[in-house]
């Protein structure tokens, strides 16, 4: 067993390619703990973003709208008992104000008032600040008893602004009152809450980052463990290793599956072992007595004493009979080197199952001359492999012929898809049912007969590659002999 190639790491991303291109490159190059981590902080991150962006808002359209309807309720300056005197600007009317200040009227904020008339800015006696004005503020003339417009503005100095427009008829001509509340407090707040609201983002993604990397290692320990297993594995060959799973999590059903397929391998090494020591355990016998019949016939030309005729041609025939065994048990471990489960057939062959069993039968009488075959075959169709199944039905024969007593019987019957195989031999002791058909066994009162224990074996792979099921008991009536059973899907006429 080799040690798998790593997979090269992936190549990193051109200089000009799109952020998210780099990013995502950048993310299949890092650890899966490493990516965990980052992606968790960047989850809480952006969460803990939104949250802070959607606070500073609301509390910035809280802020204003209280401090606009504390503006918009706010009673109207008492303009009558003022002399006005007014400018073109509000800078000019602010540098020739003279005079002392106008009392609050608030009640709540300081305010500053200025009046606004078709000849200019006016600002009351005592004003330290003038109200910057716009073209939109002419819109103040049109305004009706009891309407008011509130907008953002800013004093003559720069100084942000919250600025109310009404409009007095007590003069001769209307005036537009503009009472103006500094902002600048509510700015200043919202900068300090913006700066508290960073401050405990930057340190919740730093606890998250933190934690990410706790929960990361955490969650990825039995990943951990299953690299480890699968590398001890890949450095020392010992399939076979399990990881301890615990709970029912997509990462348990990993280890679970991890552990099955280390135990298939462990399993499908066993048996690749043992299949090579049985094969060369039976291919030793016949190899040895072929070596010893050619070292006989070399030593007898050798010595220049030959063997008697009757004895060469004695001789001769052995080594053909373990030429024909060396042959059928090559053919047989052809045969098994096929993998144990059955393989999908993408392009099923229908197969008439009655059919091969006639030329079975017919083979079979060749075998065994001095036996009784008694057949009755039903028409029965079947999709497989027809040689594999005709090799099934010939072994199982085979079998039948090998322990029939001279001048036995042997009945074979195909009725529903059904095929039995029965022989009036000695039968298959109880406590030996269950290992018939693994390779190579055969039983203790039969290892003189010919065979290599793998006919059984081939009979029930090769109906398992075609979706049936085989058995073989003793005889269902109490009788004799074995009874062997072959059960395959299908049927009477072809589909």
């Amino acid at each position: 067993m080799t040690s798998p190639t790593p997979y090269p790491p992936p190549p990193l991303a051109p200089p000009g390619a799109p952020r998210r291109r780099r990013l995502t490159h950048w993310l299949r190059s890092r650890s899966l703990r490493s990516r965990l981590t980052f992606l968790s902080a960047a989850a809480v991150a952006v969460a803990i973003a939104l949250s802070a962006l959607a606070c500073w808002f609301i509390v910035e359209k809280q802020l204003y709208d209280q401090v606009r309807a504390d503006l918009a309720g706010a009673p109207a300056a008492p303009i009558g008992k003022y002399p006005l005197t007014c400018y073109a600007t509000p800078e000019a009317a602010l540098e020739n104000q003279r005079g002392v200040g106008i009392p609050d009227i608030s009640g709540a904020v300081p305010r500053d008032t200025q009046f606004l008339r078709a000849g200019g800015v006016c600002l009351p006696p005592g004003a330290t600040k003038a109200i910057a004005t716009t073209s939109e503020d002419a819109a103040g003339f049109r305004l009706k008893p009891g309407q008011s417009i509130i907008r953002d503005g800013r004093y003559t100095n720069g100084d942000p602004a919250i600025v109310r427009l009404t409009l007095n008829h007590s003069f001769q001509v209307p005036v537009v009152v503009m009472v103006a509340t500094p902002s600048q407090p509510i700015e200043d707040s919202l900068q300090r809450l913006a700066l508290l609201l960073g401050g405990v983002a930057l340190g919740g993604i730093i606890l998250a980052a933190i934690a990410g990397r706790v929960v990361a290692r955490s969650a990825l320990k039995p990943v951990d463990q299953l690299t480890d297993a699968v590398e001890h594995i890949a450095r020392t060959e010992e399939v076979g290793t399990t990881i301890p799973v615990q709970g029912n999590d997509e990462i348990a059903r990993l280890s679970t599956s991890f552990n099955s397929m280390s135990t298939a391998l462990a399993n499908s090494r066993e048996r690749q072992t043992r299949l090579i020591a049985d094969a060369g355990h039976e291919l030793r016998t016949p190899l040895t007595s072929l070596r010893t019949n050619v070292d006989l016939l070399i030593r007898s030309n050798d010595t220049g004493r030959p063997l008697p005729a009757a004895t060469k041609t004695k001789l001769l025939g052995n080594m053909k009979a373990q030429m024909q065994e060396l042959t059928v048990l090559i053919g047989d471990l052809l045969q098994l080197s096929r993998p144990d489960s059955p393989k999908p057939v993408h392009n099923p062959t229908v197969v008439a199952l009655h059919e091969i069993a006639g030329r079975a039968v017919e083979r079979a009488k060749l075998r065994g001359p001095g036996l009784v075959f008694e057949t009755a075959t039903d028409p029965w169709f079947v999709h497989g492999d027809a040689p594999g199944l005709e090799r099934a039905v010939i072994n199982l024969l085979d079998n039948a012929v090998k322990y029939s007593p001279p001048g036995g019987t042997i009945e074979v019957r195909l009725q529903q898809g059904v095929l039995t195989v029965r022989d009036h031999g000695p039968g298959i002791p109880p406590e030996e049912l269950q290992y018939v058909f693994d390779r190579f066994w055969r039983s203790p009162s039969s290892r003189q007969l010919p065979g290599s224990g793998l006919g059984l074996s081939i009979v029930a792979q090769s109906v398992r590659e075609a979706g049936g099921e085989v058995s073989l008991g003793p005889a269902g009536d109490g009788g004799p002999g074995a009874l062997a059973t072959v059960r395959l899907p299908g049927g009477p006429t072809p589909e």
